[in-house]
């Protein structure tokens, strides 16, 4: 849904992506390494693993939609409840 007042888009697929806290984890542990471009996508679930992050890694391969609009939108990390920070 396209909001005029606010001049973007807006609903449901919009704004941060809600992550478990501990795969959030590994995803900025890839980033602050500088290792790779964080947009290849593979690249990046590679170095997770190879980083001690294996639950990242298979999430990041399980959930290719979801990683390539948090990388656009960004991450929220939530706690194992559920709940958001």
């Amino acid at each position: 849904m396209y909001d005029e007042s606010r001049g973007n888009a807006t609903g449901p697929d919009r704004g941060p992506v809600p992550i478990a806290r501990e795969i959030l984890e590994g995803v900025e542990a890839v980033r602050r390494s500088g290792l790779t471009n964080m947009l290849d996508r593979p690249r990046v679930a590679q170095l997770a693993a190879e980083m001690g992050y294996p639950e990242t890694s298979l999430w990041i391969q399980r959930h290719r939609d979801l990683y390539s609009r948090a990388i656009f939108q960004g991450f929220k990390a939530e706690d194992q409840e559920g709940g958001e920070e």
